[in-house]
């Protein structure tokens, strides 16, 4: 049940990002409710990361509001990050460390305990065999997957994703979507940067895409995802035509 100021878990009240003389973003606004799954597509520049950043606490909006359950991303930053998951484009880690000493530091960042479910991260992200190796020998794909194991750390209850799949085999995509899935499934909202629609079908239950931007449409996803009540009465009509 939420508790917090408001029932929106993500929320953007036309919100615009200058740098310089030049404005990425231009009046943006739009709404997630706990336990939505969005897509944001556009093209590269079109302000999408941008966007997800600002709602990371990451950036500062040059106008306009933008709230994590209500709680001011600009005025409020420690209230908003106690909510959220943040996995960005790049993974993030340090080439010296092992798999888990960079676990471990990440906690410490996120304010958690210094074991907090470590090994059982990493394992969950089939990276338990490399716990004490150095990152600097990690392929790509493993890195996103460390990067993935740091964001399981802390239960938050909305996910921000900027290309996810990135790097990432087809066992890692299918990971990848399991905790996008269980997540919200659990009542977690998500809002996920997309480069293309293809690895994440059946995972979104709608998309936004920006452009120049601005908010160029929203629309349910090619296909949705089947959410548990609906996969419930789905089998109990199945059963029934028996």
């Amino acid at each position: 049940m939420v508790t917090s100021k408001s029932e929106l878990a993500i929320e953007a009240q036309g919100v615009a990002r200058r740098f310089g003389a030049r404005w990425v973003l231009r009046g943006v606004s739009l709404q997630l409710e706990p336990g939505e799954i969005v897509g944001l597509l556009g093209a590269n520049g079109s302000g999408k990361t941008t966007l997800l950043r600002i709602f990371g606490t990451l950036l500062k909006p040059t106008a306009g509001t933008a709230l994590i359950y209500g709680h001011d991303v600009a005025r409020e930053t420690d209230a908003v990050r106690s909510e959220l998951g943040f996995l960005a484009h790049t993974p993030g880690l340090y080439d010296d460390l092992t798999a888990r000493e960079n676990l471990k530091f990440g906690a410490m960042m996120l304010g958690l305990p210094a074991g907090n479910n470590l090994d059982a991260a990493l394992e969950r992200v089939g990276l338990g065999h490399v716990i004490n190796e150095r990152v600097r020998g990690f392929s790509a794909g493993m890195q996103r997957r460390l990067a993935l194991a740091r964001l399981l750390l802390r239960h938050a209850r909305v996910l921000l994703l900027d290309e996810p799949y990135s790097n990432l085999d087809t066992a890692g995509i299918a990971l990848m979507n399991e905790i996008i899935t269980e997540a919200g499934n659990a009542g977690g909202a998500a809002l996920v940067v997309l480069h293309e629609l293809a690895p994440a079908a059946g995972v979104l239950d709608r998309t936004i895409t920006i452009e120049n931007g601005r908010v160029a449409d929203s629309r349910p996803a090619p296909v949705p995802r089947l959410r548990p009540r609906t996969a419930e009465r789905a089998a109990a009509g199945a059963g029934g035509g028996r």
